[in-house]
């Protein structure tokens, strides 16, 4: 039997969730942005500033989108009180299936809303710039980045965010060794800062012939993009910029001319390499905005390490604080009180891809 209090009851608290996250996002103060963003883009003189002009259109977008979504979820919340009408009138409870999935679909777009009112820091709406390191382990380490590289790609196109290699050392065997890319999107950085730190991988080696269990790790760093060039100062003598030939498959001046760039940051040790553009120029640009996201990220884990310290809390980047451990068949597992598993086997499915079955035992311990 259907119970129209009921779904009105479920559609009254998406109604709240979606007032609490209008007023989060401030979608009326935002519109008023927008028109003032309009008004200022029918300026001639603003195209001249190509800086300028790129800034508003960003900014536009991400207002636009904000907008967009609020304006779908509360025609959703609209729509399913009038289906939930129609058929309290009707008594056609074949619509129930309908109003289920539209329920269902307002729940997903408002929870998407609400993930997007969190991400209010200071650099959360840029890009995100990101470097993977091969850990201890040669080859398996190697072959984990690629497998997390892969992984991040496909999060990047599942998520409509453009996905940049800026440079990329491959492994002797297989694998990568290092590489550094961009994820271009709104709010990438916000979504992805969290995933910085150390992954740890176990799994039978498909390097080894006697077929035993590996452990390795991989390091993730993840930097904003920082377009102000007046948001952190890079002095002229405390850095020396190197130019050499690009490597790679080649190609038209490539690897005939000295295009990659290597910049080199005295008081704090920081090399960052660009050769992935085929200017000299452009990769120069790319590395000093590489270069000034790794300093700000800096004085973000300096701060953090004082907030830290007052706190008394400390970890050290070692076995048993990595972020997260990705665990694949076959895996043993000894009964444990805490979490209940017993001996057996858990299936994972590789594919190609990094899928399957993760379990995270250092945060469960």
């Amino acid at each position: 039997m259907f119970k129209a209090d009921d779904y009105r009851l479920k559609v009254k608290e998406l109604a709240d969730l979606l007032d609490e996250a209008k007023y989060a996002l401030d979608i009326e103060n935002q519109k008023m942005r927008l028109a003032e963003i309009k008004k200022e883009q029918e300026d001639p003189a603003v195209w001249n500033d190509l800086e300028r002009t790129k800034k508003l259109a960003r900014e536009a977008s991400a207002i636009e989108n904000k907008i967009a979504s609020y304006e779908k979820s509360a025609k959703a919340v609209s729509d399913t009180y009038e289906v939930i009408d129609l058929i309290e009138e009707s008594e056609d409870e074949g619509l129930v299936p309908e109003l289920e999935e539209m329920l269902k679909a307002a729940t997903e777009d408002i929870e998407e809303m609400r993930i997007r009112t969190l991400l209010r820091g200071k650099y959360d709406n840029t890009n995100a710039l990101m470097t993977l390191h091969a850990g201890a382990g040669g080859t398996e380490a190697c072959d984990w980045v690629s497998m997390l590289y892969r992984m991040y790609c496909r999060y990047a196109e599942q998520n409509g965010f453009k996905v940049t290699e800026i440079d990329r050392l491959d492994g002797d065997e297989a694998g990568i060794k290092s590489v550094d890319f961009k994820v271009e999107g709104e709010n990438a950085y916000g979504y992805l800062k969290a995933e910085k730190g150390v992954h740890r991988l176990v799994r039978i080696s498909p390097f080894d012939a006697n077929k035993r269990r590996h452990t390795s790790f991989a390091s993730l760093e993840v930097m904003p993009e920082i377009e102000d060039e007046n948001e952190v100062e890079i002095k002229p003598e405390d850095i020396r910029v190197d130019v050499y030939r690009s490597s790679g498959a080649g190609g038209q001046k490539v690897n005939k001319t000295e295009t990659a760039i290597r910049i080199t940051h005295f008081p704090t040790g920081i090399v960052v390499t660009c050769q992935n553009e085929r200017s000299q120029l452009q990769n120069k640009e790319m590395a000093f905005k590489i270069l000034r996201s790794r300093l700000i990220e800096k004085q973000i884990e300096e701060r953090e390490a004082a907030d830290a310290e007052l706190k008394g809390d400390i970890k050290k980047i070692e076995w048993g604080s990595q972020i997260r451990s990705y665990v694949f068949c076959p895996y043993t597992l000894v009964k444990d009180h805490r979490t209940g598993y017993e001996n057996g086997n858990i299936q994972a499915v590789m594919d190609g891809e990094l899928q399957g079955f993760i379990i995270d035992y250092l945060k469960k311990s």
